[in-house]
């Protein structure tokens, strides 16, 4: 077999796993995410992480369709004193920051669901802290599924598992 042969036959055979993966894990239960957001509020805000804590869970719940019961969500606060934006800190713009990530398996979302995502997140977060920077990020992070995973088994593993139990 010729070096070229082997290649096309690699290239092939990877094009068409990662299409099964990709095609199939959107239509089964292989989502989980994590999100974890830090957040800068310029004033005071009673049960601030509770509250940021929901606005993430169910943008990701409705928006994304992850299972709730799979969603785990970290907040940290940061003093705005610790948080520049274009060199001054927040106290010199007078507004509040934040950043969200979530970590989803590649593939399981549209670019709408994901647009959606990042619109909701921001208005709601804006609605929460009041005025806050334009610089305020969401990043919805794809992650490939053999990297990624819970309960020590990856999402990949979790997904070739259950084709398996059909064969």
């Amino acid at each position: 077999m010729s070096i070229i042969n082997f290649w096309y036959i690699k290239y092939s055979f990877w094009l068409w796993l990662s299409s099964a993966y990709i095609g199939l894990s959107i239509q089964g239960n292989f989502e989980m995410p994590i999100i974890a957001v830090k957040v800068a509020a310029l004033n005071p805000i009673p049960n601030l992480e509770t509250h940021i804590a929901v606005i993430a869970t169910n943008a990701s719940t409705e928006i994304l369709r992850k299972p709730r019961n799979l969603t785990a969500v970290v907040v940290e606060s940061v003093n705005p004193a610790h948080w520049f934006i274009a060199g001054p800190a927040l106290p010199a713009h007078g507004k509040s920051s934040f950043w969200l990530d979530i970590r989803v398996t590649v593939g399981t979302n549209t670019k709408d669901e994901k647009a959606a995502f990042v619109a909701t997140i921001y208005k709601e977060m804006s609605e929460l802290l009041g005025e806050v920077r334009e610089e305020s990020y969401v990043y919805v992070n794809e992650v490939n599924g053999d990297a990624y995973g819970f309960g020590g088994k990856t999402q990949e593993h979790r997904y070739i598992r259950s084709k398996l139990a059909v064969a």
